[in-house]
């Protein structure tokens, strides 16, 4: 797709003429010999060569249960103990009677893969399937490709950005041309790079002063265009300047505080720093904050050689404080410790997609990582990733660190950012004492109800995105009936389409036919202002 768009750009005879001379120079380079190139070293003589992929392109179609990769089973195993058969669940009368639980799937379709149904009759039968079918075999294929060993080039992220190069934030496909990504040349790899980077594609395209969120299209409201213009004062700098490092010298940073975190958590830091790379002239402190937070793993435990003596007990004390120092900020190229092993041989091969998404595995050590339990009261961390990027991470419900950050707040360094929260959603632990039914997630006071009050109060635009049009109507309808929230906010972004959404569909175990689209849409809103004094009449 970059390929097509670079020459739908260039005149015919430019774009033959770039074509000749970019062939001519490659085949001088092939024919060009030094006097010393016998002293480079040869891939193949030294067997250094990309190894073969375990599946070819053709080759990754599989039904779960015939999977080479254990996980892909481990996961049609989980689906088939969670998700009943379609057709007994419409049916009133199926084959064991009346009134009785509805059977789990067992039969894999031989068009997707994945257990549907339970009996090829019921499959036959079912008229719906075909309508989803295809979807199935694309994230079957696409799940295989990511295992099947091959190099994923898609997910060679570039570096800097060209001082003179502008970025467009219309779609992922003149994103990745103007930023310079590798050519996306399958709709595989499309989707493979959208999902890994809708995370802080969203972030950015929202903040960034050639944002595709306008006051023209009417996705900006007044009021929001108010808000991100002070935001953009902190990330951008005065027009005419010169956007570079330097700049960032005398600025504040941005403090973005991401709650709900969940899959966000654990991506690799380099893949945030993308984000950081958007907006050279500033710098960035990313917050993740929820109960399922995925925290660093615990430094690993090297005993001291046997032919260490320590000489005196300080010289003794001395060399475990080394040792444990070393461990906690160099990345460990040693084997893990025997406990570790006994932990990953008892960790599952796939967590199953319920109701609740699972918490992410624990994510690699850094070589910088500290811990920032005595600093918050709460499991958390903090790596400082670059000059420019600061990660910390807080394995706990805001309302519990709110108290850190409530006297600090400030409308032109600091936002919110929810992805998929669920404000719509019936909570599972919370129920009205009026009515008896379960309170929605907004006003639950087990999840978002003591925290969307203290989120409006600081001033500072608040972004949720939603997986699917049904699921933003959902929360956007939830604040109406939300006890201080109805009436207490003002629009910043208008609910709508969000052009940096994952294209990869994600399939729910509990049931194959549901499947969503990460931040699909987006909107935000802030706490509502107040005219400082009232406008009297004319006369």
């Amino acid at each position: 797709m970059a390929a097509s768009l670079v020459y739908a750009r260039l005149p015919l005879r430019a774009a033959s003429t770039s074509a000749s001379r970019r062939y001519a120079l490659s085949a001088r380079r092939i024919q060009s010999r030094t006097l010393f190139s016998w002293l480079k070293s040869n891939p193949k003589a030294s067997g250094k060569k990309e190894q073969a992929p375990i599946l070819s392109q053709d080759d990754l179609f599989h039904p779960f249960s015939k999977s080479p990769f254990p996980a892909v089973r481990a996961r049609g195993e989980a689906i088939q103990s969670l998700a009943p058969c379609p057709v007994c669940s419409s049916s009133h009368d199926h084959l064991h009677g009346h009134g009785s639980q509805p059977k789990a799937v067992k039969f894999e379709c031989p068009d997707c893969g994945w257990p549907t149904h339970c009996s090829e009759e019921h499959w036959a039968a079912d008229e719906e399937h075909k309508k989803y079918c295809s979807r199935l075999r694309e994230v079957n294929e696409d799940d295989h490709d990511l295992r099947s060993g091959r190099r994923l080039r898609e997910f060679e992220l570039p570096g800097k950005l060209d001082s003179e190069a502008a970025i467009s934030f219309a779609n992922w496909d003149v994103f990745w041309y103007t930023r310079g990504f590798p050519s996306m040349d399958t709709e595989r790899s499309r989707r493979h790079a959208s999902k890994l980077l809708t995370y802080p594609l969203t972030i950015g395209s929202v903040l960034h002063q050639h944002s595709g969120l306008t006051l023209s299209n009417q996705r900006v409201t007044p009021e929001g265009s108010r808000s991100l213009a002070a935001l953009r004062t902190t990330l951008h700098v005065p027009p005419g300047a010169p956007e570079n490092e330097e700049a960032a010298a005398d600025k504040p940073q941005m403090r973005v505080f991401i709650l709900g975190a969940r899959a966000e958590s654990s991506l690799p830091p380099h893949v945030w720093e993308q984000l950081c790379m958007l907006f050279p002239a500033a710098l960035f402190h990313l917050y993740f904050i929820g109960p399922q937070v995925s925290l660093p793993k615990p430094p690993a435990k090297q005993a001291p050689p046997p032919s260490a003596k320590p000489t005196s007990p300080d010289a003794s004390s001395s060399d475990a404080a080394a040792s444990a120092s070393t461990a906690s900020e160099e990345p460990s190229t040693s084997e893990p410790a025997v406990e570790e092993v006994e932990h990953e041989e008892e960790k599952p091969l796939y967590l199953p997609n319920v109701y609740e998404p699972p918490t992410p595995a624990p994510i690699t050590r850094l070589k910088r990582t500290r811990s920032s339990l005595e600093k918050y009261g709460v499991p958390a961390y903090t790596v400082p990733y670059t000059a420019q990027l600061t990660i910390t991470g807080m394995q706990a419900n805001y309302i519990d660190v709110h108290h850190n950050f409530e006297e600090t707040f400030d409308p032109y360094t600091d936002c919110f950012f929810l992805f998929s929260p669920g404000f719509g959603f019936p909570s599972a632990n919370s129920t009205s004492e009026v009515t008896g039914e379960p309170l929605l997630g907004i006003a639950s006071p087990t999840e978002w109800g003591p925290v969307m009050p203290l989120l409006l109060a600081s001033k500072c635009p608040i972004f949720v995105t939603g997986f699917s049009p049904a699921d933003v109507e959902r929360d956007v309808q939830s604040l109406s009936t939300a006890p201080e929230v109805a009436g207490e906010f003002d629009w910043v972004v208008t609910p709508g389409p969000n052009a940096f959404g994952s294209e990869k569909w994600e399939v729910a175990d509990f049931d194959p036919r549901v499947m969503v689209k990460a931040n699909w849409g987006v909107w935000g809103i802030r706490g509502k202002t107040r005219e400082v004094r009232e406008r009297s009449s004319w006369f």
